[in-house]
């Protein structure tokens, strides 16, 4: 019985995560409220509760749920064990692409992020998260290409904060210019492209050699 209770509640939990990304991507995550979503997923607001803190709980734990795959790749990436970690970071980045296009669930969580998340007074803990999720992703990046550079895969003078900063606004404008307007390229066909110009680019490019 407590093995089928436990079940239940995680099929629970999951259910209200479903239906937050669909109200999310309906109403925008400001003018989305745990009302919203007890009733598109056929619960109360206590069972809400009973799993999350509140709104911003429900959007984190819907965010972190398409993390897990990019999370193996990244940690080869990142590790000083790892001999490829340039082609660990190149599989993933193209895994992040491809993924984008191929998965409905993954494609509307993106198009929450990018295009419906209103940054308001009453959403500072949405803000604070981004801030949160960059700032982490730029240290795994870094890591990743320090490991790089132990391996001779990149020059010993690459501007890594420059590298960084590249990789960011690349990756986030590539995906909010596809979100917003799908049909202006062809994301899954360019992805290699896109990404083999960013890492040849750390290679050759003068303006990401040195300070």
């Amino acid at each position: 019985m407590a093995r089928r209770t436990k079940a239940e509640a995680l099929e629970t939990r999951e259910q209200i995560i479903d239906a937050a990304e669909r109200v999310f991507h309906e109403k925008g995550v400001s003018r989305s409220s745990l009302s919203d979503i007890a009733e598109e997923a056929g619960v109360t607001r206590g069972a809400i509760y009973w799993h999350f803190k509140n709104k911003h709980d429900v959007f984190v734990a819907m965010t972190e749920r398409h993390r897990l795959p990019m999370e193996s790749l990244s940690q080869q990436a990142e590790s000083p064990d790892e001999t490829d970690p340039l082609g660990k970071l190149r599989e993933l980045l193209i895994y992040v692409l491809h993924d984008t296009v191929r998965d409905p669930c993954r494609k509307r969580v993106f198009e929450i992020i990018f295009h419906k998340c209103e940054f308001t007074a009453q959403t500072d803990p949405l803000m604070a998260r981004q801030q949160e999720t960059y700032l982490d992703g730029s240290d795994k990046i870094r890591r990743t290409l320090n490991n790089a550079i132990a391996q001779g895969q990149l020059p010993d003078t690459l501007n890594i904060e420059r590298a960084i900063t590249m990789l960011h606004v690349q990756m986030t404008g590539m995906l909010y210019t596809w979100l917003l307007i799908p049909d202006s390229f062809d994301l899954e066909a360019e992805a290699e492209h896109f990404v083999d110009c960013y890492l040849g680019s750390l290679r050759e490019c003068p303006s990401l050699s040195g300070q």
